[in-house]
């Protein structure tokens, strides 16, 4: 079959200056202030912005095991129509991804769906247990090539265990991605401990249990010389743990969730589990030291943690209800609500913290490269000055369990390109891609 040509005309590479791209066999043929090209499929993309491929770090794809929820298929294209051409899977499954043989399956399923790279992340410890180290070893070396580790949903407490893990993958260049929690200091905890906790009646999550671990962790990594990501930080506490571990030149790196540069614990006063997230809704003090930090690089990328869950598991009282929310299709417009529209990012900061930087991380070698004339077409493609309404009905996961239905946000993707394949065109997520 030929390959379909596309040439991408007008569009703000970066949101600078108008050029034309030129994409054939998958990589970007040329750029240039004006392009013809007869053979090619043309697309107007006057007044938008063209990104690299958003990368995500932290999803939740849920299949093997909870397909009800959500499967590697409908997750792509919830990715595609984000803008994603990457996606980690979680390695919290059923069966847990500890073992070669499941990253595997993760990995193929990926490639038969086709509107993404899904990326395995391998499980820590077996089981989740916090025990007993997984086959990270043989994850790396299968054909998944696994280079991020975490029992993301649960937390690597034992820092025996967790020194082992950070020495283990020194061998092939790893990292391990901690779910900072500690958990005694959790236990049946439900929401940010605050006055808006102690006014509902649900027993509140202390900072201290996220940012005693984030402290303790940075100590391991650099007692060590090892690579340390840190998932998801909610608090100002945690910000400045990070900033100070890197300004000793500890191998630590973070990220931030949508959710948490947007969403405040106030929320829960709906008692709307929808709002029910693990780790919680902060202050709004909290919120603005994240997007601070995301600013200035102490956080060094945006990832989802979009977290599927079926109606069963969250419509119902807070106290029963999962944790979790759903953030793929509407990740960039809430970075551009709080980033962009804030002026604290310009649009190659977004591309940093949404593709370059969360590639490198996993070490995801043909994502998050330069929009430059040879580069895989790995392509976002978003209009700032466009605005949508989210309707948590036609959502492409599985599951509904977003916390944005009804929200007016900025900025529309409309156009995705997965190794110069078209996986959305006009917001239309194509299933079987245009080759």
């Amino acid at each position: 079959m030929t390959t379909q040509r596309f040439l991408l005309k007008g569009g703000k590479v970066l949101g600078a200056a108008s050029s034309d791209l030129l994409i054939s066999n998958g990589r970007i043929e040329a750029i240039s202030k004006s392009i013809s090209d007869e053979t090619a499929t043309v697309i107007d993309l006057k007044g938008s912005v063209v990104l690299p491929g958003l990368v995500d770090l932290h999803t939740h794809l849920r299949e093997p095991g909870r397909e009800d929820s959500e499967t590697v298929a409908s997750a792509s294209r919830a990715g595609a129509k984000g803008g994603f051409t990457a996606l980690s899977a979680m390695a919290n499954t059923s069966p847990v991804a500890d073992t070669a043989g499941v990253v595997e399956q993760v990995y193929r399923l990926g490639q038969e769906a086709g509107l993404v790279d899904v990326f395995p992340i391998g499980a820590v410890t077996q089981g989740l247990k916090g025990e007993q180290l997984s086959e990270i070893g043989a994850m790396a070396d299968s054909v998944a090539r696994v280079r991020v580790f975490s029992d993301d949903g649960n937390c690597v407490f034992d820092p025996l265990v967790m020194r082992r893990a950070l020495e283990y993958i020194k061998k092939f260049d790893g990292v391990i991605a901690q779910h900072a929690q500690e958990p005694r200091l959790t236990v049946g905890s439900q929401m940010n401990e605050g006055i808006i906790s102690s006014k509902l009646g649900l027993k509140g999550w202390p900072a201290i249990a996220e940012e005693a671990i984030i402290a303790r962790d940075v100590l391991l990594a650099d007692h060590v010389q090892s690579r340390l990501h840190i998932c998801h930080v909610t608090t100002a506490g945690g910000v400045e743990i990070v900033r100070w571990a890197k300004a000793r030149g500890i191998q630590v790196t973070a990220e931030v969730t949508p959710h948490h540069l947007l969403l405040t614990d106030d929320l829960a006063s709906s008692y709307d589990p929808v709002f029910k997230v693990n780790p919680p809704l902060r202050t709004e003090h909290d919120v603005m030291a994240l997007r601070e930090a995301l600013a200035d690089g102490t956080i060094d990328i945006v990832a989802t943690d979009h977290a599927p869950h079926t109606s069963e598991t969250k419509d119902c009282e807070w106290a029963e209800a999962s944790f979790g929310m759903i953030g793929l299709e509407t990740a960039l417009s809430i970075v551009t609500k709080t980033m962009v529209e804030s002026g604290l990012l310009d649009w190659a900061g977004v591309a940093q913290r949404m593709s370059i930087a969360p590639a490198a991380i996993g070490r995801y070698a043909n994502h998050g490269q330069e929009l430059a004339v040879g580069s895989p077409a790995h392509i976002t493609v978003i209009n700032p000055t466009k605005s949508w309404v989210v309707d948590r009905d036609l959502v492409l996961s599985k599951s509904r369990n977003t916390p944005y239905h009804g929200y007016e946000l900025p900025g529309l993707v409309t156009h995705t390109f997965f190794g110069g394949r078209a996986t959305m065109i006009d917001s239309k997520v194509i299933d079987k891609v245009v080759q």
